[in-house]
């Protein structure tokens, strides 16, 4: 990976929406981007843990926001993207992180319900394209923004039992690169990220005999995805960009 560029982009001020921000990667997210003076919206189904992950930013100083909402519910993205906006304005930073495994202990794509199947998808592709949609617009009309699809290994190799979610995921990564290609030149950057293997409960239910100690923490893996989104130099529009691979930016 290149040198740290000089060109970072200051976020204070800036409004960011994070959806699966009730814990693991997403509430690293949300924490790392309202440390650094973002307004930040958090979605997540669950509310009780979505509200207290919120608390604790603002408790910190930072300011953050709760919407419960599920991003497979094609009836809510509109409410979200409300919500958001009547929070705390127009999105300058969109960050897809909600996600879904399906049916756990993983199955061989032979034994997969055509109904789990679509679930997954509806998750991990059709509801951040969704959003996408109602958010990506403005921010073209403004001329700037950056919308982050958290990404995964599985999208680029073929794990046996993986199957739904690698092919939610590796569409959701060719999504990444046409809506790049699409908007090239509109000032809105596109980015896939793979975040590596880390320790959360997604990967826990993925792989329960997994050695938590050789696992990537989020709260890392949160400052190298930011660094990203900081970075428009070292992260166009277009790229999947890999975090274990990120050379961290030296400033705050």
């Amino acid at each position: 990976m290149n040198e740290p560029s000089c060109d970072v982009i200051d976020l204070r001020g800036k409004n960011v929406l994070v959806t699966g921000a009730s814990r693991g990667l997403g509430r690293a997210l949300a924490e790392r981007l309202a440390a650094l003076g973002a307004r930040v919206v958090g979605v997540a189904r669950g509310e009780a843990e979505l509200t207290a992950a919120m608390a604790a930013i603002r408790d910190a100083g930072g300011e953050a926001h709760a919407v419960v909402a599920d991003v497979a519910d094609k009836d809510a993205i509109a409410r979200v993207a409300g919500q958001a906006a009547a929070l705390i304005g127009p999105i300058d930073v969109l960050v897809h992180n909600a996600s879904t495994l399906g049916p756990t202990p993983l199955r061989l794509l032979l034994d997969t319900d055509c109904e789990d199947l679509a679930a997954v998808l509806e998750t991990n592709l059709v509801g951040p394209f969704r959003l996408t949609k109602l958010i990506a617009g403005p921010m073209v009309l403004r001329g700037s923004g950056v919308v982050v699809h958290i990404s995964s290994d599985a999208a680029a190799s073929a794990y046996p039992r993986w199957g739904a979610y690698g092919a939610a995921k590796a569409a959701q990564d060719h999504l990444s690169r046409i809506l790049a290609a699409e908007l090239d030149g509109s000032g809105v950057r596109v980015l896939a990220v793979d975040p590596g293997e880390m320790d959360t409960a997604m990967h826990a239910a993925a792989i329960p005999d997994a050695d938590r100690d050789a696992l990537a923490g989020p709260a890392t893996v949160a400052r190298a995805i930011v660094d990203m989104i900081r970075d428009p130099v070292r992260a166009p529009g277009g790229a999947r960009l890999e975090a274990p691979a990120w050379t961290p930016t030296e400033t705050t």
